[in-house]
């Protein structure tokens, strides 16, 4: 059995997000059997990301060039290079090397979609990588006070609650590989990542979430460890899934991942200095709205807290696979 007819036969599974907490995620599914395509969102407009869509008129290429280190099958070297961040240098400062590189890329083949690929063949990228749309998106934030707030950077530093958010161009058309790549899917996997910052976009984005309600794939929702400051301040679990719910109108997910170990003191004082602290997992609230949940300690902490990609790569396969024998 050759390569192809392999991934073939691999479980398809769609991972949507943005930000660290995906990157830290797919770590651990690229070590698994399956076939995965990441859809990352393109609304981000903070730092090195937002300096070159802005002067370069291209998408930002942040949370694209994070996942593409993410699954990139190269020496460790080589994705130390992709990640690192010029320190000095007039016009240099700031930017990573692996944004550049991308955006080098899409100013040599044209297109930015084109050179994702392009950059996904180079690093040998287990899986496929795809932005929701071929276009940058602007985020706005309708504020709880009827304020708006302007652009995925500023959103969280408003220091207001979120009502709603919604994008601009309203009519952003999806990209037609993640269309696919939805339709095709054995499993939908949603976040980890910033609930309005990093996962509500791509959801947003015309005809994905529809294309994810009429799949027959199982979904599955992995839930933060932590609340973000001028996001998801004294949020639970069923707190984020309503947000999907209200910005959607429809019930996406079967089931929800959850940390429920226990975070010491210690780093739990470290969060809250910066107005941070652990997700409450309010069981009874998610399991009445009819979502099977999956909780474990899912939490490693050296420099900061992140989801332990080993475990929750684990449980990820296995729901995968539980699924395929039941629909066979």
């Amino acid at each position: 059995m050759n390569v192809a007819e392999q991934a073939r036969k691999r479980p398809r599974i769609v991972v949507m997000g943005g930000g660290t907490g995906l990157s830290v995620m797919l770590r651990g599914l690229k070590e698994k059997p399956l076939d995965i395509t990441a859809i990352v969102t393109v609304a981000d407009d903070g730092g090195s990301s937002g300096i070159l869509r802005s002067e370069l008129q291209m998408p930002p290429p942040g949370d694209i060039r994070n996942v593409l280190t993410a699954l990139a099958d190269v020496e460790p070297l080589l994705s130390d290079i992709l990640k690192y961040r010029f320190s000095t240098g007039s016009g240099l400062a700031g930017h990573s090397l692996g944004n550049l590189i991308l955006a080098a890329m899409t100013d040599m083949h044209g297109d930015f979609v084109t050179a994702v690929k392009e950059m996904s063949r180079v690093f040998v990228v287990r899986g496929q990588v795809l932005p929701a749309a071929g276009e940058a998106v602007i985020l706005h934030a309708e504020m709880e006070d009827g304020s708006i707030v302007t652009g995925e950077s500023k959103i969280p530093e408003a220091g207001r609650r979120i009502k709603r958010i919604f994008l601009e161009p309203k009519n952003v058309e999806p990209l037609p590989e993640a269309l696919e790549a939805i339709q095709q899917a054995d499993a939908i996997l949603i976040g980890p990542g910033s609930l309005y910052t990093s996962i509500l976009p791509n959801l947003l984005v015309p005809k994905l979430a529809e294309a994810i309600v009429a799949s027959d794939a199982i979904k599955m929702f992995v839930c933060n460890v932590m609340t973000q400051p001028g996001e998801t301040d004294n949020y639970t679990v069923s707190d984020h899934l309503q947000a999907v719910y209200d910005h959607i109108g429809l019930h996406l997910f079967d089931y929800v991942i959850v940390n429920d170990g226990e975070i010491p003191s210690q780093v739990q004082d470290k969060y809250a200095e910066k107005g941070s602290k652990p997700v409450l997992l309010d069981r009874d609230e998610v399991e009445s709205r009819g979502y099977k949940l999956i909780a474990d300690k899912l939490v490693l902490f050296r420099t900061y807290l992140r989801h332990d990609a080993d475990k929750l790569s684990n449980h990820i396969f296995q729901l995968v696979q539980d699924w395929i024998l039941r629909k066979r």
